[in-house]
């Protein structure tokens, strides 16, 4: 018998012993009852991938009786974001202190009374970034969804439950909704389908808004003809359209953004449409040139040069006035309330809520301006069978918990901004693993006249892997093709499915080497094509003496010159690698590789090329304003 139970019982008959004998007890039963509920709720997550706030059904309006045909979406069920109000329940904002102060919604939001009317069931509301801020997904009081496809990786913002719910195969679609982002951002990185129709498409009656000439409904499926069966319903779109050709245009300077190389994007997709009956050669257009010239409003949102036809400079005008038109909509709807509640943030909407609440917006005409010029710009450009091809997104999925640094905001915001300022529908194709976008740009382009081009909607597409992470494309047409664009996908996706395989299985070509002679004077016929502002020739030049001769740091060095003035900044960054891997102590290849990853929005890595190159060279002015500039940028 243990020392405790003699104890108890020589002192049977006091009270105390009894007392604190009872509360032992007790404590261990409540701490069991603790574990086996928080293990109960863990496995229960586990379940949905912590997609789910609240769980619920909606039953589905009944079935017509025959011969009325089946309803469309019979047989489908769904999950919606908690931005959308339904009768009986409060709705959250993806915050508790929105969903204790608010009432409890009398009616349920047009857009999900459509889908039920259809024969769509509904099961639940999904998690959120608080107040549609962010494009991460995290929230810190419901927790951030498990990304199924990269559990260590975020899933994706501000409607990261409802994409993660269809990529855990919970739903057949989930409603979103998509301000600068929101839908094709977890698309991208959770490996689905997703929609951004044409700004007020779709019915916003009973949604809370962000940023109102911003917001648009969206939704994801897994499967192409659920997106399409989806979009008839909620589009109202008619079942028949005369079919029309269909032209490929790349923004090949918005793909220098990218992290995934051409062969696992540009490439598939030429190859994609190659036998497809109805479309035309691809052409190539710069993006930024286009917006430069037919916007001319953003000059004044250009923040690193006064200069729009440098570099991206245009795209990142374009994100700012995009970013501050937001936050000044934010403002407006929801300030009073953010000052009476007082409601706990996390930290990144926190900061995000404060930058729009402390701002005094003296320029508010010019951000509906440069909106009206976008779409009119594209309206004017766009006609009626084009599609513009860009990255969804730049970078793959951060890591949980890490936060998202101004760098991978900015360049998100960049290539987002596009549909999002254009008011355009977008469809964003994401398959395990990588990103781009394609956008359906509505025109005839001459094929002498591929640097001027612009875009419209947007659609998410899945094409496998890169690295680990999920592949996306996004087509973008003009305001209200949405139909086209979803008829688009449906006639591409197996094909591009099949190209995927095929590249995935493709092995880079070697380098070629050969006479040292000849592959001087190359270098000498690049460098007078290069003084003569002939930027394609040099390349041509430089590129032939590589095959000559692949070790020499100074051709490199000089073809990356060359695409620095072409604006091909991640060609540029390319050479310059190779440069430096070949002399370690090259200043004007960290000078040049720093400039071309300033161009590209790594920050953190341009300023340390502009750091490295004070070593070597510690009065070189170029370097030592670059470094200074980028040092404030990056704090």
């Amino acid at each position: 018998m243990s020392k405790t139970l003699n104890l108890i019982k020589a002192n049977a008959s006091n009270p105390k012993v009894w007392l604190v004998a009872g509360i032992t007890v007790a404590g261990i039963i409540v701490v069991a009852e603790t574990r086996r509920r928080r293990k109960k709720a863990m496995i229960i997550k586990r379940e949905d991938f912590g997609a789910f706030m609240e769980r619920f059904e909606l039953i589905p309006f009944p079935q017509p009786p025959p011969p009325a045909a089946k309803l469309p979406l019979s047989g489908l069920t769904f999950a919606i974001k908690d931005i959308f109000d339904v009768k009986g329940h409060a709705t959250g904002f993806g915050n508790p202190d929105w969903q204790r102060t608010h009432e409890v919604a009398d009616k349920t939001a047009v857009v999900v009374t459509a889908l039920l009317k259809n024969g769509a069931k509904c099961v639940g509301k999904t998690v959120m970034d608080e107040l549609a801020f962010g494009i991460t997904g995290e929230n810190k009081h419901y927790g951030t969804p498990t990304n199924p496809n990269m559990p260590s990786n975020v899933p994706g913002g501000s409607s990261s439950g409802s994409a993660v719910a269809v990529a855990a195969e919970l739903v057949d679609f989930a409603l979103g909704t998509d301000t600068i982002g929101c839908v094709r951002v977890p698309a991208s990185f959770c490996g689905v389908l997703g929609f951004r129709p044409s700004h007020g498409a779709v019915s916003t009656i009973g949604v809370l808004p962000n940023s109102q000439s911003l917001d648009a409904i969206g939704w994801f499926a897994r499967d192409p003809s659920i997106l399409h069966r989806v979009g008839n319903v909620l589009l109202q779109l008619k079942a028949v359209e005369p079919r029309r050709g269909r032209h490929l245009v790349f923004a090949d300077d918005l793909f220098q953004l990218s992290k995934v190389p051409k062969q696992k994007t540009v490439h598939v997709i030429s190859k994609a449409v190659e036998k497809l009956s109805g479309y035309q050669l691809p052409k190539h257009v710069n993006f930024c040139l286009f917006i430069a010239s037919n916007v001319p409003s953003l000059k004044g949102f250009c923040q690193h040069s006064t200069n729009l036809q440098n570099g991206i400079s245009a795209l990142q005008a374009l994100s700012s006035a995009m970013v501050s038109l937001q936050r000044y909509e934010f403002k407006t709807n929801h300030e009073e309330w953010l000052k009476d509640v007082k409601p706990r943030l996390g930290p990144e909407v926190s900061r995000c809520v404060l930058a729009a609440i402390n701002n005094t917006y003296e320029n508010v005409k010019s951000l509906y301006k440069v909106r009206t010029e976008m779409r009119a710009a594209m309206q004017s450009l766009l006609k009626d069978d084009g599609i513009l091809v860009i990255p969804t997104i730049a970078d793959p999925p951060l890591k949980l918990k890490k936060g998202s640094s101004t760098e991978f905001h900015d360049r998100a915001c960049a290539l987002l901004s596009v549909a999002s300022m254009s008011g355009c529908c977008q469809v964003a194709f994401a398959g395990t693993r990588l990103k781009f976008s394609i956008l359906y740009v509505v025109c005839n382009l001459d094929i002498r006249n591929l640097f001027n081009l612009t875009i419209s909607s947007q659609v998410s597409v899945p094409l496998g892997e890169h690295d680990g992470c999920p592949i996306s494309v996004s087509f973008v047409t003009y305001h209200g093709a949405d139909k086209f664009l979803l008829d688009t996908v449906l006639d591409m996706y197996a094909s591009l499915q099949e190209q995927v395989s095929i590249a995935s299985n493709s092995a880079p070509l070697p380098d070629l080497n050969g006479n040292m002679d000849a592959s001087e004077l190359l270098k000498e016929k690049g460098n007078a094509a290069f003084k003569g502002k002939q930027w394609n020739k040099a390349v041509n030049y430089y590129t032939e003496a590589i095959k000559l001769n692949g070790t020499n740091a100074t051709y490199y060095n000089n073809r990356a010159a060359a695409y620095l003035e072409l604006g091909c900044f991640q060609q540029a960054e390319e050479d310059c690698n190779k440069a430096i891997s070949f002399d370690k102590k090259n200043v004007k290849a960290y000078l040049r590789r720093g400039t071309a990853r300033d161009s590209l929005l790594c920050y953190k890595e341009a300023l340390e090329d502009f750091k490295h190159a004070l070593v070597l060279e510690p009065q070189n002015k170029v370097a030592n304003l670059a470094e200074k500039r980028l040092r404030k940028l990056v704090s």
